[in-house]
């Protein structure tokens, strides 16, 4: 099987991380015109199922098997593939609210927030924003007690404000392959 598969955890144990390369956008904009018409369709079709096994990858964008698995290897090598990743409903875990919590954080604790921030189990995503908060994050609770004991975690470090999540019409959208940057032909060396 090509994909990592993450565990099932604890409740107040967090899964490893795996390592992430960083890129400059210099690199990154260099890796994204490497990318060519097969890569993007490898990426649309994995996107849309991670499981798939590379033969069918190849029967679908008209490749050999192990000129896919050349291809997706690369891709992950080069950190365009991040990571493969079950995606669960929160609500089946019997977290039945999700909000997101806009952060304010004092200049001083910007770097002891994020650390913090990795730690609480409920927190399912946290960005670093401009504008007037310093932080956006999503959490996952069970009702409104376990959120406000979330919330008051946070409260020693920085002030809050919090929207409940009534729906979510668009979750986990795969990406779109932008295709401007890359090369509109594929060569024979591509076509491997």
């Amino acid at each position: 099987m090509h994909q990592l598969k993450e565990k099932a955890f604890p409740a107040k144990r967090r899964p490893a991380k795996l390592p992430v390369k960083t890129r400059d956008s210099a690199n990154l904009a260099n890796e994204s015109s490497a990318l060519d018409r097969i890569d993007l369709a490898l990426i649309t079709e994995l996107q849309e199922n991670a499981r798939i096994p590379f033969a069918e990858l190849a029967r679908r964008v008209h490749l050999s098997t192990p000129a896919v698995i050349d291809r997706v290897r690369r891709m992950e090598e080069t950190g365009v593939i991040l990571r493969y990743r079950a995606e669960i409903d929160p609500a089946a875990l019997g977290l039945l609210v999700r909000a997101f919590v806009k952060v304010t954080v004092a200049g001083d604790r910007l770097s002891n927030f994020a650390r913090i921030a990795r730690d609480i189990p409920e927190i399912l995503e946290c960005h670093r924003v401009t504008g007037n908060e310093s932080y956006i994050v999503q959490v996952a609770v069970r009702d409104m007690n376990h959120l406000e004991a979330v919330i008051d975690s946070l409260m020693p470090y920085v002030s809050t404000n919090t929207s409940m999540v009534l729906n979510s019409p668009v979750q986990s959208a795969p990406l779109v392959p932008q295709t401007a940057s890359v090369p509109t032909r594929i060569t024979a060396r591509a076509k491997r």
